[in-house]
This record gives structure tokens, sequence and C-alpha cells, in this order.
């Protein structure tokens, strides 16, 4: 497995507007539709990756508490499904029911939308505030498949902690890791 960090869009960045179909509604979902009252995360998210399928139990229970107080989550694969069929809309609907994601799942077919957010690998978290300016990008947490360091949030959940509470978030925005984005070749 490939092991590519996250591009780290510039902060203060305006959220690149997307309407995207849903695996698992089958309805076409845009920015505006998963927008929170108080902040939207948008993550990268794929089938396959070891390093997603490690943080799964951890990004649904960040969706679960969060979205309860004003945060929208989306989680959306670009990966080419030619090469890696195990991603294609079919398989991300039965994958996203076996998970328990709270949020729309959404496929981006083109690629367009993940060169947009500068999207580089999966895992790839960016969250945005009330008015769609970008706050935090980067790692869920320190925890990585087979490191041994607890799968926690830690870093997601603080960024969305300040951004519900107003507070400036000073912390270290480290970049995700995990496998890149499958890009098509054609």
């Amino acid at each position: 497995m490939a092991r590519t960090p996250s591009n780290m869009l510039p902060l203060g960045t305006s959220a690149p507007n997307f309407s995207l179909p849903d695996t698992i509604s089958n309805a076409t979902i845009g920015l505006n539709d998963v927008k929170g009252e108080k902040g939207t995360v948008i993550m990268f998210i794929c089938n396959h990756c070891p390093f997603v399928i490690h943080v799964n139990s951890e990004i649904v229970a960040i969706a679960n508490a969060y979205t309860k107080k004003g945060i929208g989550f989306v989680a959306i694969s670009s990966n080419d499904v030619v090469n890696y069929p195990q991603d294609s809309p079919e398989n991300m609907k039965i994958h996203a029911k076996k998970e328990g994601y709270p949020f729309p799942y959404l496929y981006d077919e083109s690629q367009e939308i993940a060169k947009a957010y500068d999207a580089a690998c999966t895992p790839d978290f960016y969250v945005f505030d009330n008015h769609l300016k970008l706050v935090y990008r980067g790692q869920l947490d320190d925890s990585r498949p087979e490191n041994g360091k607890p799968l926690n949030g830690k870093d997601l959940r603080h960024a969305l902690d300040c951004l519900i509470e107003n507070k400036e978030n000073t912390a270290l925005q480290k970049p995700s890791l995990g496998c890149n984005i499958k890009w098509k070749t054609n």
C-alpha cells in the first residue's frame, strides 16, 4: 500500500461546489445539501484502502456525535473503478450500509471534485466553517494500521470543537496519510 500524504489545501480556501450521486440514497447531493449549521466535514475515502478500513469506526462515531452539534458530514470516493472495481458505486452502497455510515457516500466518477479539493489520499479530511471556508485539513489522528497508536480522532475532534466553540485552532495540522487516490490513466 502506497503511503501518500495530504496536499494540505491552504486554510481559508472556499469549499469547491459539487453535485454528485449518493450511492446510498441514489439521490444527487450537492455541497449545500450537506452543509452544517456550524461547519462541514468533507472526507475523501474509498472501500478498499487499509488506512480507511482502520478509521471507519471512528469516522462513524465522530459523525454521529458531531452531527448533533451542527456539523454536516459527507464522504466522497473518487477512485478509478475500472482498475479498482471494489470501489464501484454498487460496492460503495454495500460498504456504507455494512459500516453504518450516517452520512452520504458520493461517487466522483470524473475525479473533478477530488482535483478541485487537491485531494491526494484516502482518507483525506477537510473541515469548513459555516461560511464554507477551510479551517482544518489533514489527519484524523496519529493512528495508522499496525502502528499501535490509539484510534481516537483527536485531531479532527479538536478542530471540530474549536469550530463549535468559536476558538482559533492553534494545534499543528498534520497531513493525513493513506493510499493514493486511484487516478484514471486515460
